[in-house]
């Protein structure tokens, strides 16, 4: 019994955040604005025509019915307060940029709102919109947010001021959990086999949304709290916005398989009555995705290929980067679709209304992406590396000018980078740069040389000047050479809060933010929960966890080992056999061999569970569908090898 217990811990180590981290912190409150903060804003506000008031009125355009109160978990906690961001008003505080404030507020107008006839948007109910078409029998849900909980209250918010009309069909427009994850709130599983309901999807979707976060997620989630500022406070010293919308709803995640996949560049379908003709967009804001024209009524959704803002090339939080060049030639063959559209709407932000207005809206955008390419080119064939390419691309006025490609949630210096990742990969060609020293033994060699007092006093000076960029690369190198180093992490934590202030791009304000409070605080003391993804995982294909467990095998710790596992998925008659070989971990399809050092047989059901790490006693002691045959000692000996991954290392001090 004691053996069951301990191969199910060590198999649930996979994905299971248990590690410790140090606090570095010593707490403390976001500090105040400097003059040379204040100054920089108050002549940023000189440089953009921020008068306009177009896109808050079109943020508040159809407006029904405003929501109130919270959206809780089972369990009570907060995902969604509706209050938060109500003191978004106003002219811009000091602590905030001002053109972000403005875009802020449009954003915070949350709501049910009419589009067009026969098209109705819930926005504020997450970060991303779930879009309404209504259909001969009843409602064609356009996305269904990141969560169940966010799904179930913004569907039910809008029978209570629309009618209580069944869902008709799921249209997924792409493969990020913002659009797909709410699934299960808007329709059961039961429900769409029972009445034959169409769940439309790009073709790819079903791969890429289930594997996108597997092999780095834990990676991929911790560094995501910087982009989104999970844990910053709602206020003017904390996370304002994050560009596409408010805040993450980090609830319990679900997925539905589609029946219908859009497979060609253009399709013709006639959805409950209503003729959608859907385009293929793949490879360019995400693997997989859709945008569609709905021709009756001269109205065109883009997805997410075009927000009220300029997108990530490469996320603040990590993900593979993406193709500027395609995209900018996405949004040319949009220009073509959209001859009849006399209304935009998206996935993220608010619509746009009148045809001139959403060509000028589309070629603005394409024209951005185009520009960064082929100047970030330019410049490459020039000579000049990644860093000081991001200091050389300027947007021309005609385009720098034009708010809603304004990068408030991507940024066009980190965009540069990604082009130049795209075409060059991460070495910039300079032969310092090949093998140079990690950050750790780096920065004791600059303090040492330097001395710790005359660099934080160096620092501070360049801090006094408003040189913010120079004053955190100095100060990083004191706190990773002396992580104790109190005066170095209180003057670099106030650095970054000034960082944050102006950064026009959400991601990055909420990224310096974050970086602040974990100064301050220490990195988080738990680790990424996986149970509220069960729902996800258990549409896996369990290739994709053998995979992420050969990447999390102890390559050292397994040298001269050679094991052979036979795992058997009884429900599902699923075998695999899994071999570790020159300190590799290999897997494959097959029959179970008799060779092996060991077989364990479970149902899918635990085996979800222990990737979750929500097993317990029942599942594993108690159960009888998790068998063992052959040795238990080198079973143990194989999971003992797979490395835990804590999901909550320091990511602004060192991580031992």
């Amino acid at each position: 019994m004691k053996t069951l217990s301990k191969i199910a811990i060590s198999f649930a180590v996979v994905v299971t955040l248990t590690c410790c981290v140090k606090d570095y912190g010593s707490g403390g409150k976001a500090s105040d604005a400097t003059t040379a903060t204040i100054k920089f804003n108050e002549n940023f506000v000189k440089s953009l025509n921020l008068k306009n008031s177009q896109d808050f009125d079109d943020s508040k355009r159809g407006l029904i019915a405003k929501p109130s109160g919270k959206i809780t978990t089972a369990v009570g906690e907060v995902l969604v307060d509706f209050d938060d961001f109500k003191f978004e008003e106003g002219m811009a505080p000091h602590t905030v940029n001002p053109n972000l404030w403005q875009h802020a507020i449009s954003n915070a107008q949350f709501g049910l709102f009419k589009v067009t006839e026969g098209i109705y948007q819930l926005r504020g109910f997450d970060i991303a919109n779930m879009t309404l078409i209504e259909g001969k029998s009843g409602w064609i849900v356009v996305d269904t947010l990141t969560c169940r909980e966010s799904a179930e209250s913004a569907i039910a918010f809008a029978r209570r001021h629309l009618g209580n009309k069944p869902v008709s069909a799921i249209i997924f427009t792409h493969s990020h959990v913002d659009h797909f994850g709410g699934a299960l709130g808007a329709i059961s599983s039961q429900e769409v086999a029972k009445r034959k309901i169409p769940v439309i999807a790009p073709d790819g979707f079903m791969e890429e949304a289930t594997s996108e976060n597997v092999m780095v997620g834990t990676a991929m989630a911790r560094r995501s709290i910087y982009q989104f500022g999970k844990n910053l406070e709602r206020s003017a010293k904390g996370i304002v916005d994050n560009g596409l919308g408010k805040a993450v709803a980090y609830g319990n995640v679900g997925i539905l398989p589609p029946n219908r996949i859009i497979r060609q560049p253009k399709e013709n379908i006639v959805v409950d009555g209503v003729l959608f003709v859907f385009y293929n967009v793949p490879g360019a804001e995400a693997p997989a995705e859709l945008t569609f024209l709905l021709p009756d009524k001269k109205a065109y959704c883009g997805a997410e290929i075009i927000q009220h803002t300029m997108h990530n090339l490469l996320p603040v939080r990590g993900a593979k980067v993406r193709n500027s060049l395609g995209w900018a030639n996405y949004l040319d063959q949009a220009l073509k679709q959209t001859v009849d559209a006399e209304v935009f709407f998206a996935q993220h932000n608010w619509p746009i209304w009148g045809q001139e207005r959403i060509a000028e809206f589309i070629t603005k955008h394409r024209d951005v992406y185009k520009y960064t390419h082929d100047q970030t080119v330019r410049l490459i064939n020039a000579g000049y590396t990644p860093r000081e390419i991001a200091d050389m691309v300027k947007l021309p006025k005609s385009l720098e000018t034009y708010l809603a490609s304004r990068g408030y949630y991507g940024d066009l210096r980190h965009n540069v980078k990604a082009v130049y990742q795209f075409y060059m990969g991460f070495y910039d060609g300079n032969p310092a740069n090949l093998n140079p020293l990690p950050p750790e033994e780096s920065a004791k060699h600059y303090i040492e040389l330097i001395g710790a007092d005359k660099a934080i006093a160096a620092a501070q000076v360049s801090f006094d000047k408003g040189d913010y960029r120079w004053t955190a690369e100095l100060l990083n190198h004191v706190v990773f050479a002396q992580p104790d180093n109190k005066n170095a992490i209180k003057l670099l934590a106030r650095t970054y809060d000034q960082m944050g202030y102006m950064a026009e791009a959400a991601t990055w304000r909420n990224s310096y933010l974050t970086a602040a409070y974990e100064l301050r605080n220490g990195p988080p003391k738990k680790g990424i929960d996986r149970s509220y993804m069960i729902d996800m995982i258990s549409q896996t294909p369990i290739e994709r966890f053998l995979d992420a467990m050969a990447a999390c095998l102890n390559g050292p710790d397994a040298e001269n080992i050679n094991l052979k596992i036979n795992l058997v998925i009884s429900d599902t008659k699923e075998s695999f056999v899994l071999w570790i070989e020159n300190a590799v971990l290999h897997h494959k399809k097959a029959p179970p061999v008799p060779n092996a050092n060991a077989t364990l047989t479970l149902t899918k059901d635990i085996f979800i569970k222990m990737i979750a790490g929500t097993a317990g006693v029942k599942d594993t002691l108690m159960s009888s569908n998790l068998k063992i045959s052959g040795s238990k000692i080198d079973l143990i000996r194989f999971f003992r090898l797979i490395e835990k991954a804590h999901g909550k290392f320091a990511i602004v001090t060192p991580k031992s």
